[in-house]
């Protein structure tokens, strides 16, 4: 049987280093990058800086306040990103900023600051797909070719393969995302949101003894999470519930915040590594590249490291500087469609937080600069 023949990218090779200063604001974290794509097709981060916005444990973040918290550290971000560049605004090509999905508020204000960079400096706008940011620069970091694509974050849950200029959900959440589950569970046991609540879930969960039994909830390629968070939200008004108490010998019978991180944790991280296996015998790869925030979380890449070993494949992850929201993935997304011809008129350079059918999903993303 022939082999397959390789496509030749529509992509081609830079005459010159192209410059891109990436700006992130789509939920709590504030992040700006500076990327170079030379002439020998190597792609190089000059910059990745970011600022969270963290609240007191047990709430979450508003809207509102995180817009605010955008406004007050925009200049301070950009400016770090740039003097770590070792560079000027006068010297990129390109501007480019997350125009959804995500948090209305902080898309705006986000936006807001890239049109008046674009304006003062004469630069061109490029809205990028804040998931396709997350996939080309793990794409990038990781060098899978073509993998299956699992993006966990505090707003999404797909399971992605590329084809023919489009990036193709095969599986999602059916309501809320397996981050957002995650950072909703620390709130109800009041774990610290620093440096965030799911990282925090994951350390509680390495001191769990006990597996609990909570829904597992496939529904064919899709996944439903929020009957999960009730049913783990229900074992902390049981009478066996210890929240402060410490497993004693012969305490077989309590339950502890560490006990329900850890099943939490199982539960839903054996769901994701289920509808990602199916995705990866439909399409025959052998990859599976992890991003998002969660895609850090190291039992995650673990439980797929397994999966994947036993079909004779190998999972691709980074680390958190490149799995949490941050302004280098927008700059190398918004890059590469730039180096394609495409530019944001600033009469359209508007944001979206939607992320319903056809509104700005993955999956309606032209990617021009793949075969």
């Amino acid at each position: 049987m022939p082999g397959r023949i390789r496509k030749r990218s529509p992509l081609k090779a830079p005459d010159r280093p192209y410059v891109a200063l990436g700006l992130e604001g789509s939920a709590n974290k504030l992040g700006a990058g500076v990327i170079r794509h030379d002439p020998d097709g190597s792609s190089i981060v000059l910059s990745n800086i970011r600022h969270t916005y963290i609240t007191p444990p047990g709430e979450g973040f508003l809207p509102r306040d995180t817009a605010q918290h955008h406004r007050e550290w925009a200049l301070t971000v950009i400016n770090n990103a740039l003097a770590t560049a070792g560079i000027s605004l006068h010297d990129i090509d390109c501007i480019c900023y997350t125009k959804g999905p995500g948090m209305g508020a902080p898309l705006v204000s986000v936006a807001l600051v890239a049109r008046t960079l674009s304006l003062l400096y004469n630069k061109p706008l490029v809205g990028v797909n804040h998931c396709v940011g997350h996939i080309e620069m793990g794409r990038q970091i990781t060098g899978a070719q073509n993998p299956v694509v699992l993006y966990v974050s505090g707003g999404n849950t797909q399971v992605i393969a590329y084809s023919q200029q489009c990036y193709r959900i095969f599986g999602e959440t059916l309501d809320i995302a397996v981050g957002n589950c995650l950072d909703r569970f620390a709130r109800v046991i009041n774990l610290s949101n620093d440096p965030s609540p799911g990282q925090n879930i994951e350390q509680e969960a390495k001191n769990g003894k006990r597996l609990l039994p909570l829904p597992y909830a496939t529904k064919g390629m899709d996944i439903s999470l929020s009957g999960i968070l009730t049913s783990a939200e229900a074992y902390t008004v049981d009478k066996r519930f210890r929240p402060n108490s410490p497993r004693g010998e012969g305490d077989d019978d309590i339950i502890t915040p560490q006990d329900l991180c850890f099943s939490l944790q199982e539960t839903v991280f054996a769901m994701l590594v289920e509808i990602t296996e199916r995705a990866m015998a439909h399409i025959g790869s052998k990859e599976v590249l992890i991003v998002g925030g969660v895609g850090c979380n190291e039992r995650l890449q673990e439980m797929m490291g397994i999966m994947a070993q036993e079909r004779g494949g190998r999972v691709f992850a980074t680390d958190e500087r490149f799995c949490i929201d941050n302004g280098i993935m927008i700059a190398q997304a918004g890059l590469l469609s730039y180096r394609m011809g495409f530019q944001t008129p600033l009469t359209k350079s508007t944001c979206t937080q939607r992320r319903a059918y056809f509104i700005f999903r993955t999956d309606e993303v032209h990617v021009a600069w793949r075969a």
